[in-house]
């Protein structure tokens, strides 16, 4: 089983927030995640809800600055929070802030430059996953996956396509229709190649609408969302009220892309969690 380096613990809520590294054989580097445990964990086995964040974050923005320990501590659930992308000197990286380090966008790349270490599906499906769970008392029938904006695309997809695996989803502003958009044909392009066939594996609204979900969908966008022409949430929106459930699609009025945004929504979606899956 591989090594976990621990690289910070601090008592928060009651439970522990920590951070971890670990030479990562998906990625060809090595990872870093963080992980909130609960008290609640010294009892019994408890959910788990992983947190993906968006373009250039790392796993600690909303570790940080979203405040879901208090209410993950509340609910005795686990929240993870992986990086974005692969780091390192010897992992590719592009001068734009859209495309390499801080910006995997949750796929497994075909293409050469990026194969061996870009493949962060691969890594947050599977790889991640069979660490932590023989380390900690997580219930492995109690996931669901939440994430903002890439990262809310990433949680959307992993829940459309491993519906077994993820009972529920939330998302925070994400890129809805990346097929479709600026945010998306150029990444897909780099990691995936121009097979565009391709790129419809990691499109939310086009997986919705192709291979449905039976789990519970939640997606907050804010109105005064700077990128909305590049998240194209109009998309998701109309294949949600396709499915009867509109309420589910909210309009935040005058709320941006931050974490000003995120923080202020956070309660209302783990408490949306935990009543999922303490079912």
């Amino acid at each position: 089983m591989p090594n976990l380096k621990t690289v910070s613990e601090s008592k928060c809520f009651g439970g522990h927030q920590k951070v971890f590294s670990h030479a990562s054989n998906c990625c060809h580097c090595d990872m870093t995640f963080g992980i909130y445990i609960p008290e609640k964990s010294k009892s019994s086995r408890i959910p788990l809800i992983w947190f993906l964040s968006g373009l250039t974050c790392t796993h600690e923005n909303a570790m940080v600055k979203s405040g879901i320990q208090r209410w993950a501590s509340e609910k005795g659930i686990a929240i993870i929070f992986p990086d974005t992308s692969p780091r390192g000197k010897s992992v590719p990286d592009d001068p734009n802030f859209d495309l390499g380090q801080g910006a995997g966008f949750y796929v497994d790349s075909q293409n050469a430059l990026w194969t061996k270490n870009f493949q962060m599906w691969s890594y947050i499906v599977e790889e991640l996953p069979d660490l932590i769970f023989p380390r900690f008392q997580l219930d492995k029938e109690k996931q669901s996956i939440m994430g903002h904006s890439m990262g809310g695309m990433g949680a959307l997809n992993m829940a459309f396509r491993n519906p077994e695996i993820f009972k529920a989803v939330s998302a925070f502003a994400p890129i809805s229709n990346p097929t479709a958009g600026v945010w998306g044909r150029k990444q897909f392009e780099a990691y995936l190649g121009t097979e565009s066939k391709l790129w419809e594996d990691y499109d939310p609204s086009l997986l919705l609408e192709r291979l449905g979900y039976p789990g519970n969908i939640l997606i907050d966008q804010g109105t005064k969302d700077d990128f909305l022409d590049k998240l194209r949430p109009e998309a998701l929106e109309k294949q949600i009220v396709l499915r009867g459930q509109q309420d589910l699609f909210r309009y935040q009025e005058d709320y941006d892309h931050s974490y000003f945004f995120v923080s202020t929504f956070i309660k209302e979606h783990i408490l949306w969690h935990a009543e999922i899956l303490n079912k």
